[in-house]
């Protein structure tokens, strides 16, 4: 005699550190479109972006052309030029926090999310 079981997972709590199918293919497309900045960045070596930087660009859903790269890389060549540490650097739409002695993308702020803030720690602004 066959017994029929019925689907029973959807009464049992999850347990911490268990990911949902849903939960994986997000960060699986996470950590696509940060293989894709990666290489984009990989062409140009004189930028980094750190993880929270990535994360932000993954998050918002902003990606950078290589012009838009190259214009970033000549910010911040201007601002090591004339002495700056920790610089706001101005794009369109886009605000990037940047490390110039590093020369890393600390983070990115897009239009909607700029307004209101108050930026500090920064020694100097870069407008591209």
């Amino acid at each position: 005699m066959i017994q029929r079981t019925e689907n029973i997972t959807a009464s049992i709590p999850q347990a911490k550190g268990v990911r949902t199918t849903k939960q994986v293919r997000s960060d699986q497309a996470t950590a696509s479109f940060k293989k894709t900045l990666k290489q984009q960045i990989g062409e140009r070596k004189g930028i980094d972006f750190s993880a929270h930087a990535e994360d932000r660009l993954a998050v918002r859903q902003i990606s950078l052309s290589q012009q838009e790269l190259l214009k970033i890389e000549d910010g911040v060549n201007r601002a090591s030029q004339k002495g700056a540490s920790e610089s706001l650097l101005l794009m369109d739409d886009l605000a990037f926090i940047v490390s110039v002695k590093n020369r890393t993308v600390i983070t990115v702020i897009d239009g909607q999310n700029m307004k209101d803030n108050v930026f500090t720690n920064i020694d100097s602004a870069i407008i591209v």
